[in-house]
């Protein structure tokens, strides 16, 4: 028989607009149920101006913690109490966990990548390239180079967010970190070992691809895909092609929603339940 407590559940979620469109809810609660948690996770759908109301109400209602999607992930920060290493030096939150009175801003979206990365490969002393300037590749930037990367070549359309970046994660962690320029199809250097796309380029398109020479992809290097619709993006077919290890960006979609399960109920979910109840959501 269940206790009159299971009847008020823990609450998280997600504010964003565009929230119909959010899967997290499917993973997030699979992993409630697997793990028999009696949380609830909802999707909110908040504009701009009333993102100070929903914060304040978020905490007057107890919520343990929260996701920010776009266009709040650099809004919300005056409204929270504190920020994480990571979600300070990246300048966003996605994943807001509330910590005695305080509700504290996290960021996730790297810490995802860098979890499904090292299932492969530490990171550590590996020469990475870094194809973005945006908000996917500095979370994903600024993770590699607190993991101890020893060298991040940032390679962006336009030059000044690149540099930009490369000032950021030098200050934050002392790796040594430059910018190439990307014109025509970006030849890789022979010395990466870790090749990533940071960039929205095959987001809901399997026919396009960043404009790289795939000829100079080597078998030995990771190929890695932030892109996580289709999850075989064109360009991780390619590098599978030319015998390289691939990384999808579902896994790190996924291990976003590990992380933030993790924070905010202190159980480290099962990742394999996450993306199985993800994969079904999407193709629903």
């Amino acid at each position: 028989m269940s206790t009159p407590s299971s009847f008020c559940p823990e609450l998280v979620g997600c504010l964003s607009q565009g929230a119909a469109g959010n899967p997290t809810v499917a993973m997030v609660e699979a992993a409630f149920r697997h793990h028999g948690i009696a949380a609830r996770y909802v999707n909110m759908e908040v504009p701009p101006e009333r993102l100070a109301d929903a914060v304040r109400g978020l905490r007057a209602v107890g919520f343990r913690g929260f996701n920010l999607s776009m266009p709040h992930k650099v809004a919300v920060i005056p409204h929270l109490d504190g920020l994480g290493v990571s979600a300070s030096v990246i300048g966003a939150v996605n994943c807001v966990v509330r910590r005695g009175d305080q509700l504290i801003g996290e960021n996730t979206d790297g810490k995802g990548f860098l979890r499904s990365l090292t299932d492969q490969v530490d990171p550590k002393g590996k020469t990475v390239l870094l194809f973005g300037a945006g908000g996917a590749a500095r979370a994903v930037a600024v993770e590699l180079a607190l993991a101890g990367v020893a060298r991040l070549i940032l390679v962006n359309r336009t030059p000044e967010p690149g540099r930009r970046l490369c000032e950021t994660v030098v200050a934050a962690s002392g790796c040594q970190a430059e910018t190439q320029p990307w014109e025509g199809d970006f030849r890789v250097p022979a010395e990466v070992d870790v090749v990533i796309n940071g960039t929205s380029v095959g987001l809901y398109d399997g026919d396009v691809m960043p404009a790289l020479d795939v000829a100079t992809l080597r078998p030995d290097q990771i190929v890695a895909d932030v892109v996580f619709s289709p999850p075989r993006t064109r360009l991780l077919r390619a590098a599978a092609e030319r015998g390289c290890r691939t990384l999808d960006g579902l896994s790190m979609l996924v291990n976003q929603g590990v992380l933030g399960v993790h924070f905010w109920t202190g159980v480290m979910p099962d990742a394999a339940v996450m993306r199985q109840a993800l994969v079904a959501a999407m193709d629903a």
